[in-house]
């Protein structure tokens, strides 16, 4: 006896466009802001990156009202630049790495910390403090063609109004091109692959009701909020 599923496969909106962007895989940098490693108590002397994930389905749009996560009482706001890669790529060198690249957005990591902060504790894996159901808020993609590559501009997040992180493309400690690099020799990167490049300091918490909002210079505006 078989057994047929239908799954639609998640997809991002292109501003200005009626097609998508099927995501495949969403890579996140971690700690790629300085003041961000500081605040999470790590010494960010450009230290290799490292990268963790979450699943393609964590997408929820920009817009969004979402119900408050289960399993946590430490929510957490991180908001990043979004990178969309359109081209197959394996050990990209560092001057070619932008060829790959299809277009920006913006995007939340939102992270359970406590569940997060646990898992350090034990050694175990971040998974279910990162790639929780509608933990990755994201815009519509801008092509290449339209908003460039970003590498300056102001990036920042307001939480009911009130701005809780802001800084700028430019403090990335892994930049794009380096960051696209080294992710490349670790894994082919594939057409529909995302990668969330950090958050600036500021991170904090998240309450029933609160509503979020995040801009990139150039890029897009976000904005979700959480229902009571």
């Amino acid at each position: 006896m078989s057994l047929v599923v239908n799954v639609e496969q998640t997809s991002l909106p292109i501003e200005g466009s009626d097609d998508r962007f099927p995501i495949r895989r969403i890579y996140c940098v971690g700690r790629n802001y300085a003041a961000h490693a500081r605040e999470m108590g790590h010494d960010p002397d450009r230290e290799p990156p490292f990268f963790f994930m979450k699943p393609a389905d964590a997408y929820v749009p920009t817009g969004s009202s979402l119900d408050f996560p289960q399993a946590t009482k430490d929510l957490h706001h991180e908001i990043e630049l979004v990178v969309a890669i359109n081209k197959t790529g394996s050990n990209v060198p560092e001057d070619k790495a932008l060829d790959i690249v299809y277009g920006y957005g913006v995007g939340l990591d939102m992270t359970r910390r406590d569940i997060q902060g646990e898992a350090k504790k034990m050694g175990r894996p971040w998974d279910m403090g990162k790639g929780f159901d509608h933990s990755a808020p994201m815009t519509a993609l801008k092509p290449v063609s339209e908003v460039g590559h970003p590498n300056q501009g102001a990036i920042w997040l307001k939480v009911n109004g009130e701005v809780k992180q802001e800084g700028d493309l430019n403090q990335h400690i892994w930049n794009v091109p380096e960051t696209i690099s080294y992710l490349s020799g670790l894994v082919t990167l594939e057409p529909g692959d995302i990668i969330m490049m950090g958050t600036p300091a500021g991170v904090g918490p998240v309450q029933p009701g609160d509503k979020l909002e995040g801009h990139v210079d150039g890029v897009n505006d976000l904005a979700v909020s959480y229902k009571k």
